[in-house]
């Protein structure tokens, strides 16, 4: 009879049983559980971190952030105000005959400003920032889920030089907290990125038609990528998804368009036919060569900016970590630079929707200094070279975020008197009910009605030599956001009654006093008072290295300030 024998485990199967790996199985740190590459936990950042950072900068910039554009205030302020008060500016865009601008943006900010307005009653101010707040927090929130992602996807370093940019380069920072469609779309991209990072390809392409259709139409060609892609990877759900919100928001838009219009009308259509077909002259309010989009870029994100336009050029030694996901990721930043600049009509919020992309391409780049100079055969090469490369991260970092910093603090101080200015209106009520505020040169910094106390009657535009159309108060006897009144073009011809002409009816006056060898009305101390005057700073007059970066001890020395002024009426 055969004798059975006993068969011996391999060491292999001896490892898995024991506390201590064999001697003959290779163990490196790469081997410990939960750790990538870098030391790092796999789970990718805690939610706190983000949360935390984005949330205190985001309060910086909703308390603090100037406002950079006059369409801000006319085409998305000032029509909320009119909701909120039944008072308040309306430009041509809004008129029923054109119909370019959609209620249902405004509506949805609405939801927070109605409830602050029955909170606060008469402080509009307080109903301005608590709107801005809640900017702030979707912001935040969309942010989030972006800085989250890249953690889990690609580590914590990726992640946190992504978050530090979020929180300080000076784009992300005025974005933020700008009541715009393109900041909307801004969200929209960074909540979109992220899930489609996490693999969340459907719920990535209904955030996508979202920021579209609620948001900026245009910023469709930023949201391409990340759409075909996930359609690619997962068809059905993403093909659903996308269909379903679509078509509820087109049906949600052309009902509220009805309801304030007057008239069955799509203001996502108007707007898309003015400005594509051909049906409208977006030239007439300004033009601007091809590098204009360049040199915003640079001022808004310094180095950041140019790091994050080297993101290709990595690619050849990082496409196995990168593509395709990255790449469909931050392709919107090359799909929609080309795309802009080709356009002659240019501004700096229409660069708003991929400022999330920018800090996740330079922070890529940052993030692989090291693989420039490590040999391809020799993935532990960590030669002289491959540490200084390393120690350059942190130095470019701080470089970027020093100069951000600079950017910030100029523009804040600089030019935030006009938001400062309007503020001390509130303590003038002295001046009686039914008072006239008349602004002049100024117009296209009143900062909306959110500033002006309901004792002020009117605010009435005087001339000082402005041949555009300006915004006119929305007319409630002719039907308020159903009018189509006479006065409104889209040639920015302007109006005969845009004007107030008897210029002794005005009892406070906004002015600002620079230093040019003509008079102005206020410096006529028999009729008016000064009631309160801020530095302004003079682009015209100042260098613009000075002017565009705060320079410890050069920037008030060389830069040259107007004074900013409200002016009181003198009683005779």
């Amino acid at each position: 009879m055969a004798l059975a024998t006993r068969q011996r485990r391999p060491p292999s199967d001896l490892s898995s049983s024991s506390s201590s790996p064999s001697p003959s199985v290779s163990y490196t740190k790469l081997d410990k559980p939960g750790r990538s590459e870098d030391g790092e936990e796999s789970k990718g950042l805690r939610w706190f971190l983000p949360v935390f950072a984005l949330g205190m900068l985001r309060y910086m910039s909703a308390t603090s952030n100037i406002i950079h554009d006059c369409d801000e205030v006319f085409n998305y302020w000032e029509p909320l105000h009119y909701l909120l008060y039944n008072s308040g500016f309306q430009t041509w865009e809004y008129s029923s005959q054109f119909a370019l601008r959609s209620y249902l943006y405004i509506l949805f900010h609405e939801l927070v400003g109605r409830p602050a307005s029955w909170l606060f009653g008469e402080e509009k101010v307080r109903v301005f920032y608590a709107v801005r707040l809640f900017l702030g927090l979707l912001s935040v929130i969309t942010e989030t889920v972006l800085v989250v992602a890249l953690s889990r996807k690609y580590g914590n370093r990726l992640a946190s030089y992504t978050l530090a940019m979020l929180c300080l380069t000076s784009g992300c920072f005025f974005a933020s907290t700008s009541f715009l469609p393109s900041s909307f779309s801004m969200y929209a991209i960074a909540l979109s990125s992220g899930l489609f990072l996490l693999d969340k390809h459907a719920m990535a392409v209904a955030v996508a038609v979202v920021g579209v259709i609620l948001g900026w139409p245009f910023s469709i060609l930023a949201f391409l990528p990340i759409t075909l892609y996930s359609l690619a990877k997962k068809f059905k759900q993403a093909f659903l998804s996308g269909a379903v919100i679509s078509l509820a928001l087109l049906a949600l838009s052309l009902l509220t368009d009805y309801y304030y219009y007057g008239r069955w009308t799509s203001s996502v259509l108007n707007l898309l036919i003015y400005n594509v077909l051909g049906g409208g002259e977006s030239h007439l309010y300004g033009t601007e060569g091809p590098l204009y989009y360049l040199r915003n870029g640079f001022n808004n994100f310094n180095f950041c900016f140019v790091l994050a336009l080297l993101f290709l050029a990595i690619l050849l030694i990082t496409r196995k970590k990168y593509a395709p996901d990255l790449l469909v990721v931050v392709s919107p930043i090359y799909i929609w630079l080309g795309f802009m600049s080709l356009q002659p009509h240019k501004e700096e919020r229409f660069l708003y929707p991929i400022y999330p992309l920018i800090c996740v391409a330079a922070s890529a780049v940052i993030e692989n200094f090291p693989n420039f100079f490590r040999d391809k055969y020799n993935p532990n090469d960590n030669s002289l070279i491959v540490w200084i490369a390393k120690g350059l991260r942190p130095v470019v970092l701080c470089l970027i975020l020093c100069a951000s910093h600079a950017r910030t603090f100029s523009l804040i101080h600089g030019y935030s008197a006009p938001l400062e200015i309007y503020k001390h209106l509130e303590h003038q009520e002295d001046a009686g009910t039914g008072s006239v505020l008349c602004v002049g040169s100024e117009w296209h910094r009143f900062p909306s009605s959110f500033f002006v106390p309901d004792y002020v009657g009117e605010v009435r535009w005087i001339d000082d030599g402005f041949r555009g159309l300006l915004p006119f108060p929305f007319n409630s006897t002719l039907g308020g956001t159903s009018a189509a009144p006479p006065y409104f073009n889209d040639k920015n011809k302007a109006s005969n009654e845009q004007y107030l002409r008897d210029l002794e009816a005005c009892t406070f006056l906004i002015e600002l006093h620079l230093q040019r060898p003509y008079p102005y009305r206020g410096s006529d101390m028999s009729t008016w008072e000064v009631v309160a005057a801020l530095p302004y700073l003079d682009r015209e007059m100042s260098p613009a290295l000075h002017r565009s970066f705060f320079i410890p001890n050069h920037w008030m020395e060389k830069n040259v300030f107007g004074m900013y002024k409200l002016l009181r009426r003198l009683p005779k």
